[in-house]
């Protein structure tokens, strides 16, 4: 994956913003996914505009108490009606608590369920984009890394967006109402505000974009981390069985330290932008205490308008103060949106060509292949395949042989567009691949692989990946029909047999027969087999063969193996030899072989 870094100049904005580059970026990948919130997002905004103007009503009841009660206390006589306006103030607190705690709750869960809405749609469309990229892709990406993206980094995004993007919303437009009335009120004492404002632009500007590079440093230290340890779980015999637990552990300290050490970057530099802000602030508000006192004695003013220029104050420098405060986590949620981007941008499915057609087949109907002049290679590579020929007839089952790394693999990749011809075409059923979709392309072929992968889950799940819509009993079917018969009559739970991840709960050949019913449910018009027994020993072998003869019977086949009890089976064999393919004589089935096999 990607590590590389983004250009960032500051945004705009009333104290001081992350990098508009990776914000930007991460705006990006949301905005797509806002479909079907946006009406929820605007009574939230709604809500917030409430809570809001509640806040710049919560002074004036004070205001009115102090200039209704200085009159009394200072042997002026009570005014006419001060009881009703104590009262009446103290009722308009009440109310004005009451919309702002309601507004402010409405508006924290609306935007609690938008956020929630679009990562979910978010990591959907990361996920499904992630899996469906092509191997090339995932030959160099690391699978650790790629679920840190999926799982760590939406959700930074999202927890970012609801407990930092709504408060600063909420508080940029407190403080824009707030010097407004101000402004109305007082226009001298009003300035010392406003020029409030460009210092902490300028005290923010640079301390946002070095959070932004020490979040995203750390972010890549934690998905390096992600990768170690998936890759350590994954080889957990070898890893103890070479006894590299310590080593392993090692490297993990390692990367954890690095990581570890942008992390407390990125708090030191959040707090000293949060201890900057306190005293700007401070310095403020004194000059404020002692103008506006100055201006109550010049008559400007009446002290409950100084009350409330100085509640307006506090209200609005805890703003202030909190947008430093966001800003570091705003910054480390564009760092991982920028992750999230990179991934995107990296991960480009490969789209069929535009003249493509779903390819047609006729249920029990197998299909033949045929391959000519076929050049391919991986990028910056020589080509493996160098005009290599092959014709398979319908139903006709081929094996294919040769030397490790001699291209045979590739072949299979071809045939299932994993990669693309260099040169050559290859035809299924008289169709060019390229010519027809890879979804039907697929949909009509069944792999086998030399290490079949299952999933956690129940065993019947792992079979119905085959034909998701498949019954237990058409799972079942193909269970016996691949030789698992006896297994399943003596599993207590049968079919709703738990199987743990990669099937450590079985054996090597229980694992190939259950890719074979997978196989079978499938009912595939082209069968590919890449060494499916090898690594099992001669009983495992013998079983897996049975259950491979019964998923070949009357469909086209493809076997790669090096095994050669395997090839007194199959109708042809051609081997692989300098990137051309030659036919080689099939070898007879010893009596010894049929007769076990028969069994």
């Amino acid at each position: 994956m990607s590590r590389r870094g983004r250009g960032s100049a500051p945004a705009a904005g009333p104290v001081q913003r992350p990098p508009a580059g990776a914000l930007r970026r991460t705006l990006g990948v949301i905005r797509p996914h806002t479909g079907g919130a946006r009406l929820l997002a605007g009574g939230g905004l709604l809500a917030v505009l409430v809570e809001v103007a509640a806040r710049l009503l919560e002074p004036w009841p004070v205001s009115w108490v102090v200039d209704g009660v200085i009159p009394a206390v200072t042997g002026q006589g009570v005014p006419p009606g001060t009881t009703q306006l104590l009262v009446g103030a103290g009722v308009a607190v009440l109310v004005v608590a009451g919309m702002r705690a309601g507004a402010a709750y409405l508006s924290t869960v609306a935007f609690a369920l938008v956020g929630a809405r679009v990562t979910t749609r978010l990591r959907a469309h990361l996920h499904e984009r992630l899996l469906g990229a092509p191997l090339t892709f995932h030959e160099t990406a690391r699978s650790g890394d790629l679920v840190q993206r999926v799982v760590g980094d939406v959700g930074r995004v999202q927890e970012v967006a609801v407990t930092a993007g709504l408060p600063l919303f909420a508080n940029v437009l407190t403080v824009v109402g707030m010097v407004v009335v101000v402004l109305v009120l007082d226009p001298l004492l009003a300035l010392v505000v406003v020029a409030v404002l460009p210092l902490l632009v300028l005290s923010g500007r640079t301390s946002a974009k070095r959070i932004t590079g020490a979040s995203r440093s750390q972010r890549t230290q934690e998905g390096a981390m992600a990768g170690d340890a998936g890759e350590a779980f994954a080889a957990v015999r070898t890893v103890q069985a070479y006894g590299l637990v310590d080593h392993l552990s090692a490297r993990l300290r390692g990367n954890d330290a690095k990581g570890l050490a942008d992390g407390v970057r990125t708090k030191r530099l959040t707090a000293g932008l949060e201890r900057r802000t306190d005293v700007v602030v401070g310095a403020a508000t004194a000059v404020v205490l002692v103008m506006g006192g100055w201006r109550v004695l010049q008559g400007a003013i009446t002290p409950g308008e100084l009350v409330v220029f100085l509640t307006y104050l506090k209200t609005a420098f805890k703003p202030l103060r909190d947008l430093a405060k966001h800003t570091g986590r705003i910054a480390k949620a564009a760092a991982s949106g920028e992750r999230i981007a990179d991934a995107l941008d990296e991960a480009v499915p490969e789209r069929d060509r535009s003249w493509a057609r779903p390819l047609r087949r006729t249920p029990g109907r197998s299909l033949a292949v045929d391959v000519e002049g076929l050049v391919v290679g991986h990028p910056g590579r020589t080509p493996v395949l160098r005009g290599a020929d092959l014709r398979i007839r319908a139903g006709e089952t081929v094996a294919l042989v040769g030397a490790s790394g001699a291209g045979k693999s590739t072949l299979l990749q071809v045939l299932l567009r994993f990669l693309e011809p260099q040169d050559g075409t290859v035809r299924v059923d008289g169709h060019d691949v390229t010519a027809v979709t890879r979804e039907s392309l697929r949909a009509a072929t069944a792999v086998v692989l030399q290490d079949s992968v299952l999933l956690q889950g129940t065993l019947a799940d792992n079979v119905r990946l085959g034909r998701l819509d498949a019954t237990d009993a058409e799972v079942e079917d193909a269970l016996r029909r691949a030789g698992l018969g006896s297994l399943l009559d003596v599993l207590p739970e049968g079919l709703a047999t738990s199987v743990a991840e990669r099937g450590a709960t079985l054996s090597g050949g229980q694992r190939q027969r259950v890719a074979v019913a997978r196989a079978l449910l499938r009912d595939p018009a082209l069968v590919l087999l890449d060494e499916p027994t090898t690594g099992l020993d001669a009983r495992s072998a013998a079983e897996v063969l049975g259950s491979l003869l019964e998923l070949s019977r009357g469909r086209t086949t493809l076997l790669v193996t090096h095994d050669p009890a395997l090839l007194h089976h199959v109708d042809r064999v051609v081997a692989l030899e300098d990137g051309r393919l030659v036919e080689r004589p099939r070898p007879a089935a010893p009596v010894a072989a049929a007769q076990e096999v028969g069994r």
